[in-house]
């Protein structure tokens, strides 16, 4: 039998160096792909750090302001935003239709007409024509008609301001002004005045030694805002009072009744719709 010689199982020099230059070559390509890898998630990073500084930031908006305003205070501020006329300037040229004549009620049409429809009127006598009052509140000429009170919000022409002026007798004239120009629009006896609404009249003014104007100034004193109506009424058979509403910042209504005779504040409500 013939012995075949026995394999040498020993590598080569060439083979070993052959083998060791292949690892280098493997450990070199891993290291590469380490290090590519490290680039990319480099500059992915970098990517979406540019793009957060490129794009805008999502923000929620916030309501406006008129978003938080009830409906009565949004109504008050429609008004308000187109008046241009002033209380005072609204009560000189009202006064100055009227010879002699004192102002009685001055009322911005349109601002708070509801609740003032509501007030108890003095006397029993509706209003003159048949059509709504021109100011909604109680005054001594007589209530509201119940066919309702203006639009809450400025008409055609722009917002309006209705006053009443009475002669020295009581006989009482109704006195609309444009509140945007000022103009007079209509001035007219009112003509469904029985003797005793112009006696109670003569004598509500007698007893208010206290212009109109200064129980604004008191009213605008202890709430900073803008009067929106002025009115001579009784006060509970202790004299008579001015009743003021002034409209604040806020858009809420606070109404002052000013002793007519001292300018002494003796009620004060604020309406907070």
């Amino acid at each position: 039998m013939r012995l075949e010689p026995r394999r040498n199982n020993r590598l080569s020099p060439r083979s070993r160096n052959l083998r060791a230059t292949g690892a280098a070559a493997c450990l070199a390509a891993a290291a590469l792909l380490l290090s590519a890898c490290g680039q990319s998630s480099d500059s992915a990073t970098s990517a979406a750090t540019e793009a957060a500084k490129v794009l805008p930031q999502r923000t929620t908006a916030s309501p406006s302001a008129t978003a938080d305003l009830t409906e009565d205070q949004q109504e008050r501020k429609t008004v308000l935003d187109a008046t241009k006329v002033t209380f005072d300037d609204a009560a000189t040229t009202a006064v100055g239709e009227v010879a002699n004549g004192k102002l009685v009620d001055l009322d911005l049409e349109g601002v708070d007409d509801d609740d003032r429809d509501e007030s108890p009127s003095p006397t029993a006598t509706g209003s003159p024509t048949g059509s709504p009052s021109p100011t909604g509140t109680a005054s001594p000429t007589g209530s509201p008609d119940a066919t309702g009170s203006p639009s809450a919000s400025p008409g055609a022409d722009g917002p309006v301001w209705v006053a009443e002026v009475a002669e020295k007798d009581g006989t009482v004239h109704t006195v609309r002004i444009n509140a945007v120009d000022g103009k007079v629009i209509e001035a007219r006896v009112d003509a469904d005045q029985d003797d005793e609404d112009k006696k109670q009249t003569a004598d509500w003014l007698s007893q208010a030694t206290q212009t109109p104007e200064q129980a604004a100034k008191v009213a605008t004193e202890k709430k900073k805002g803008t009067v929106t109506s002025v009115s001579l009424d009784d006060n509970d058979g202790n004299g008579v009072i001015w009743s003021v509403d002034v409209v604040g910042s806020d858009w809420k209504k606070t109404t002052f009744d000013v002793d007519a005779k001292n300018d002494t504040i003796v009620r004060e409500e604020t309406d907070n719709d």
